[in-house]
Order: structure tokens, then sequence, then C-alpha cells
């Protein structure tokens, strides 16, 4: 049997739509889609039914958002 939405594949961009947070699938361990947020950082748990693919739009906010948040010295 397959899933209608397939989960998004390690490698891909996402977005885990109970948190807003975009971020990169890294794996599947057990029930959760482990991912880690743009740019680097620690990895969080989603449950499968709150991920889906990243929009170009979701991508470029997240990517906008690092950058800004690098220039001001917040993150390396």
């Amino acid at each position: 049997m397959t899933h209608p939405h397939p989960h998004p594949p390690v490698g891909a961009y996402a977005i885990d739509t109970r948190t807003g947070r975009v971020g990169l699938v890294m794996g599947h361990e057990g029930p959760y889609v482990q991912m880690r947020p743009y740019g680097g950082g620690r990895e969080w748990d989603a449950a499968p039914g709150d991920v889906r693919h990243a929009t170009p739009a979701e991508r470029l906010s997240a990517a906008t958002a690092y950058t800004n948040a690098r220039s001001r010295g917040e993150v390396p």
C-alpha cells in the first residue's frame, strides 16, 4: 500500500506544519521524520503527518531569515 502523500525524501527541504519550521530531511527513524534547520543546527523529530515538501517561497523565506541572522552574528 502506498501513501497518498509520501514523506519527503532524505535531502529534501520540508516544512513541519506543526511548528512552521523549514528544515532539511535528514532521515526517517521509527515513526518520525528527522529534520535539521535551514543552515544547520540541532535536529528535531516531526510526525510524518505534519511534514510536507516546502514550497519555493518557503525555502526562500528560510534562506533569507538565515542570511539575515548570520549577518547579525546570531548564527555561525
